[in-house]
């Protein structure tokens, strides 16, 4: 009789069991209804405005495969021939296909204005429309415009920015060449305050990028006296608008650099131009076989000139005269304390004139290649250098002076 209590719990368990089974299918199919959140796409290639010449970006917000908002952005061009560039960010609101917005430029404040259809192109995108700056309207058509995700876009962003606040030595940046990165709205006072400095400017840095416009910050590149560097560094961080400061690529080719003890090349705390000017000079002049004609340093940057003459090989007999300039640059090793000293000198430039007295020859010299280059144009000059320096090369496999 104690059987049937048991067959009556089996059955139980069995009927729930298939009860959970049936729940669990009809959850299963059951149709989804968890919210798909908005999604940032972009497009970075629309190619047709502005002669070709702009720089467009168009980011859109979808839901689904409807677009929600989009914002246009784009750099071109200020005026043709030029570098100087403009940009207008144009909010647009979305009509069907249609996206339409108007803005101003963010550099000369002209008036924008902006209507585009955008059309589905099965995998791509086609946009056709029309761009008002100003009085000059731009006709746009961009076909196979294939978007991207905000995380794609972003990876593609990469930046070629070299600047190093404190590089721990001088093997990856050069030591006269500063970068400083300025606020827009500071750079153009920033610049000016440069008057009169001992610096050398680069005239490339001071046009303004898209980069920049879109960063709201600017790179201006200087060259400065390796000696009076960290001096200067430590005084800009001071001016308004200031992002960073330091050092970045230069002169410096670290195949043509040597290291050596700064003793006995000093005069006090500063380096003994004059001495080394003077070593060096005699040093090319036996390694280039050419007589030294003089030596310069550059008060802004610090570099030296080394000016040298030979005679030609072409045609000895009309008694051509080779002038050969060699640059050099010496500083501490790393920016601060140190008791090590670096030289680098570059490759010699070799132009040929006819300095004989009475009626000259009118020559015009094109710059050799690799392979014309006479062998006496360098001859082993950095080795000789690093001789009488008692100076280490470096050593490009281990990165490190050998």
């Amino acid at each position: 009789m104690r059987a049937l209590p048991l067959c009556l719990f089996g059955l139980a368990a069995t009927a729930s069991l298939a009860t959970v089974n049936v729940a669990v299918a009809q959850m299963k199919a059951a149709p989804k209804t968890q919210v798909v959140g908005p999604e940032i796409r972009y497009f970075s290639s629309i190619d047709g405005l502005m002669d070709g010449n702009a720089d467009v970006i168009l980011k859109e917000t979808r839901q689904g495969k409807t677009v929600t908002g989009a914002t246009l952005d784009v750099c071109y061009p200020a005026e043709k021939g030029t570098d100087r560039k403009d940009r207008f960010v144009a909010n647009l609101t979305v009509n069907g296909q249609t996206l339409s917005g108007a803005t101003e430029t963010q550099v000369d404040k002209l008036p924008v204005t902006v209507k585009l259809n955008r059309r589905p192109t099965g995998d791509t995108f086609e946009f056709k429309g029309q761009v008002t700056v100003g009085q000059t309207t731009t006709s746009l058509t961009s076909a196979d415009n294939a978007d991207q995700s905000e995380k794609e876009y972003l990876q593609n962003q990469g930046s070629d920015e070299s600047l190093v606040v404190a590089p721990k030595d001088f093997s990856e940046v050069s030591p006269e060449s500063i970068a400083v990165k300025i606020k827009l709205e500071a750079a153009l006072d920033f610049v000016r305050s440069l008057r009169g400095q001992s610096v050398e400017v680069s005239l490339g840095s001071l046009s303004v990028s898209c980069e920049a416009l879109r960063a709201g910050e600017q790179v201006i590149n200087l060259s400065v006296d390796p000696e009076r560097a960290v001096e200067f560094v430590a005084k800009t961080k001071t001016y308004p608008g200031v992002v960073a400061v330091g050092w970045t690529a230069g002169a410096i080719d670290m195949e043509r650099t040597v290291r050596f003890d700064a003793t006995g090349w000093k005069s006090g705390d500063k380096i003994d131009r004059s001495k080394l000017a003077t070593t060096l000079a005699n040093v090319l002049a036996k390694t280039m076989g050419a007589k030294s004609s003089a030596t310069a340093w550059d008060d802004e940057t610090g570099k030296l000139k080394l000016t040298f003459k030979r005679p030609s090989q072409v045609m000895p007999a009309l008694e051509l005269t080779e002038n050969v300039e060699v640059g050099a640059v010496v500083s501490p090793d790393k920016p601060g304390a140190t008791d090590k000293l670096i030289l680098w000198i570059s490759a010699p430039s070799v132009t040929t004139v006819d300095e004989a007295s009475g009626a000259k020859l009118a020559l015009a010299d094109s710059p050799a290649t690799d392979e014309e280059s006479d062998p006496r144009d360098d001859n082993g000059a950095v080795a000789a250098v690093a001789a009488e320096f008692k100076a280490q090369r470096w050593d490009s496999e281990k990165s490190g002076w050998k």
